[in-house]
């Protein structure tokens, strides 16, 4: 992300810049007689790439030692294809069409839902959430409950066309670390990441799986995961304690022709692994139809804690002792192409051996003789059943009889609901429209497809093949969002600003309440420095999610790039509301209270931004910005040695930190040390040269002449 920047040193120093849904259990005093409860999730994770479900791609002894002491699912199914509803079902035991969270992006999870941990917190467990990846942020509401909520994996939020994460190597390190200081009993989450695309598994791995780098990432996850089974085993907590290990989705890995997720909703995305390691359970295999939302009511039957009435699932204790559970239908859902496009919603239904999509083209499949999904049989078969059968399954999931007991909310709750995004999230644009078979997600597969082929030319290092691609798509698919904004970020990442805002501008008139449009748009005009442009994109998109702290971030660079320093600090304040550990605000905001010192002279607002600075470095040591901000601020304390430390270790961290650059050319020079800041000046000018006014150029020119060299 990019920091606004203030000329400061001598001539210039540069800074970069509730009522309730449910009956909550009443406290209870920590005892030790319950077991232990470690839930390990990986991203992305294809059962058949277990060797204890399949030995014929990825041998996993880690996994498998954990399955050949607990009992594997065979028929184990996840309700959403995308990782943060996936882990909401999982973390409160209902569906999305109760806790409404449908896609990674523009939802957050209600404080009116109980989480898991929140129900073992008050049975007098500690909690402790280690997670690898952007989608988890505690910013999207899963931190409910838990004493530690570890998502310290880097300082950007999400890319265009990546996320930030962080190794299982590192996950787990940070989780043992949490630990070893833990009395029993405890309850600790474990999110690995990893084989979640870009498949870039390290050595080894990376070396050993040339030809198929997802397996590689399996591989990968299987071996840090040693570690922590290990760790148990050598505390003597292994036998105290339950483990249930399973995946947020699958992988289509080009199946139905999608190479991701999140699209469609075949198994080979919904199919996900599930194995449960109990005290006093047998080891064994079930091929029991299970899903998520029964992990949260089976850990109460095998803890002995009651079962919060919210519960949608139910308790897999029969099938860990071999018996058969109800018959049942299980809902599922893809809806990011709704949200994001407009495109026709999908949802259906498992019921026994039979599969139902609901969608313009419906499909129909027998699981047991047709797992793969390659023989629809929606046109020899009345529908008609399915379809109530669906129709009878989402009313009782969706009704508020089905959260537990109910209360009509005050207003100030509904406001504060809404702006969680639980009573109205974003509405897509097709919200009244009647779909048909064109609006169908196998219609409109080849552009999602042409997506992938143009993002793989862009990782290649094709940028103009994958930029044509991207506009071939934005020509016949005027709502195709992401098109645009991929489009922009590469030409931005060309500098070609320009064409970056005419793309962007584009997307915008032809989907102004797109919120992937707004939100880069937004982003582009306050990096360029169109101010009240970028403040009005921003509004807009807040005006239709105000529980992004991004948005709010911006909006507050863009307000005091303008120099309206208390709309500044209101929407940083937002933005911290949202996510109170977020270093990028906490670092702006220190150049906030550094201009208004430099502006007013009080010394508050000197000691708020060296405080603001260090607690941005404190979250994040490889964060370069709040380095720079430090030193800025120490070199206006007289204390010049310090701050040319503080930009020396911004350059270490960042070497294109244009503001670190120019500050310890400007620094070394007033030293009299010309060497060094000829050198880091002309790395300044480098780099920025093309975006400074004349004035700025002349003077970056003179000090260059300062140093003996002609400019």
């Amino acid at each position: 992300m990019r920091r606004p920047r203030v000329l400061l040193f001598a001539a210039a120093l540069l800074v970069g810049s509730a009522a309730s849904l449910h009956s909550r259990p009443g406290p209870a005093s920590a005892t030790t007689s319950r077991p232990n409860l470690l839930l390990v999730t990986i991203d992305t994770l294809r059962p058949d790439r277990l060797s204890c479900y399949s030995p014929d791609f990825v041998k996993t002894p880690t996994i498998d030692a954990l399955a050949g002491r607990g009992v594997l699912f065979r028929r184990a199914f996840a309700h959403t294809p995308t990782t943060l509803p996936s882990h909401t079902n999982i973390l409160l035991g209902v569906t999305p069409l109760q806790h409404g969270v449908h896609d990674n992006s523009n939802f957050v999870v209600g404080e009116e839902f109980l989480t898991l941990a929140e129900h073992l917190k008050s049975q007098g467990y500690a909690t402790g959430a280690f997670v690898g990846a952007f989608p988890l942020d505690s910013r999207f509401g899963l931190t409910q409950g838990f004493d530690v909520y570890d998502d310290n994996y880097g300082t950007r939020g999400a890319s265009e066309f990546s996320y930030v994460e962080r190794k299982a190597g590192e996950v787990v390190a940070k989780a043992l670390a949490w630990l070893k200081d833990q009395k029993s009993p405890w309850f600790l989450w474990v999110h690995c990441f990893d084989p979640h695309q870009r498949y870039e598994p390290p050595e080894p791995f990376l070396s050993q799986f040339k030809d198929n780098p997802y397996n590689g990432e399996v591989a990968y996850v299987d071996s840090a995961l040693a570690g922590l089974f290990d760790s148990l085993r050598q505390k003597g907590a292994e036998d105290d304690t339950i483990i249930v290990l399973t995946g947020d989705h699958g992988e289509s890995l080009g199946e139905h022709g999608e190479s991701t997720h999140g699209y469609f909703a075949y198994n080979s995305t919904l199919w996900i692994p599930l194995i449960i390691a109990a005290p006093g359970t047998k080891a064994g295999e079930s091929r029991e139809t299970v899903c998520h939302v029964d992990i949260f009511p089976t850990v109460c039957d095998l803890l002995g804690l009651s079962k919060p009435r919210s519960l949608q699932g139910i308790s897999l204790l029969p099938a860990l002792k071999g018996k058969a559970l109800p018959l049942r239908e299980i809902y599922f859902e893809s809806l990011y192409p709704h949200f994001s496009r407009g495109w026709a919603p999908l949802r259906g239904i498992i019921s026994g051996r039979q599969k139902y999509f609901d969608s313009p083209i419906p499909e129909l499949y027998d699981i047991d003789m047709d797992f793969g999904e390659l023989e629809n049989l929606a046109e020899e078969q009345d529908l008609g059943p399915f379809s109530a059968m669906l129709k009878k399954a989402v009313d009782a999931l969706a009704s508020p009889s089905a959260g537990g007991p109910s209360k009509k909310l005050d207003r100030t709750t509904q406001e504060r609901l809404r702006s969680l995004g639980y009573i109205s999230g974003p509405v897509p644009p097709s919200a009244n429209k009647t779909f048909t078979r064109e609006d169908d997600l196998k219609i409109l597969l080849p552009y999602q497809s042409k997506l992938q082929t143009a993002m793989g030319r862009y990782h290649k290092g094709a940028l103009e093949e994958g930029v044509a691609l991207l506009r071939e798509i934005i020509a016949e698919r005027k709502d195709f969002d992401l098109a645009y904004t991929y489009v922009a970020t590469i030409y931005k990442e060309q500098g070609k600003w320009k064409e970056a805002m005419d793309c962007l501008r584009q997307g915008y008139q032809a989907n102004p309440s797109s919120l992937s449009i707004l939100r880069t748009f937004g982003i582009l005009l306050t990096e360029a420095g169109q101010n009240d442009a970028a403040i009005e994109v921003l509004k807009q998109g807040l005006a239709i999610i105000d529980y992004d702290p991004e948005l709010w971030n911006y909006l507050g660079i863009a307000y005091w790039n303008k120099g309206d320093f208390p709309a500044a600090a209101e929407a940083y304040g937002r933005a911290l509301a949202l996510d109170s550990n977020y270093p990028i605000v906490i670092n702006n905001l220190g150049s906030l209270h550094f201009s208004l010192f430099l502006k007013e002279r009080k010394e508050e607002d000197f000691r708020q931004a060296i405080d603001h600075f260090r607690r941005a470095i404190e979250l994040d040591p490889s964060y370069a910005s709040p380095h720079n901000g430090l030193g800025a601020a120490l070199a206006k304390a007289g204390d010049l040695e310090g701050a040319i430390a503080s930009w020396e270790k911004a350059v270490s961290l960042d070497p294109k930190i244009t503001h670190a650059l120019y500050n310890l050319g400007a620094a070394y020079l007033a030293r009299g040390d010309k060497s060094r800041a000829l050198d880091y000046l002309l790395r300044y000018k480098k780099l920025a040269y093309g975006r400074l006014s004349g004035e700025e150029r002349g003077k970056l020119d003179r000090l260059i002449e300062k140093c003996g060299k002609s400019s």
